[in-house]
């Protein structure tokens, strides 16, 4: 892994949301889609950014990497930053183990834009929702930073 202090992006984004004047710089419309015959998962999304929805799809070689696919696909052309984040290490941990497969899982990413090394996580009884919602904010959290860069040049 890089030599780098990992962020607490998670922590940020809660702190950065609870602002009146922040307005997230994309949003998901519906949810996600996700087929996974086992071989070659699809996932899509409906992105909406500065106006326009954007609807892409996206295979990958297991349903987290589709999500990141498709993700990166339609975040990319808007905020290019978001082509130079990539997925350092992915960890789920199941909460309850008397739950068995129904138990609350919680999933941690952690990201690199080749700079800054950040940690995002989320909860949910679903590992590829919460597996999803930690993209979500991991790519967020990538733009919101380059944002606060380029607002410092």
């Amino acid at each position: 892994m890089l030599n780098h202090e990992i962020e607490d992006a998670s922590k940020i984004l809660a702190i950065t949301r609870s602002l009146k004047k922040y307005k997230a710089p994309f949003r998901i419309v519906g949810g996600y889609r996700l087929i996974d015959n086992g071989i070659e998962p699809e996932a899509t999304v409906q992105i909406e950014a500065n106006g326009m929805v954007i609807h892409e799809a996206s295979n990958g070689c297991g349903p987290v990497d589709a999500l990141a696919n498709v993700l990166k696909k339609g975040l990319m052309p808007l905020f290019p930053v978001i082509e130079q984040v990539k997925l350092v290490d992915f960890h789920a941990y199941i909460l309850d183990s008397k739950r068995g497969t129904s138990t609350d899982v919680e999933v941690t990413i952690i990201f690199t834009d080749g700079t800054a090394v950040w940690r995002v996580h989320s909860l949910s009884e679903n590992i590829n929702a919460a597996s999803f919602n930690v993209l979500v904010d991991g790519f967020e959290y990538a733009i919101l930073k380059k944002s606060i860069m380029k607002k410092k040049k």
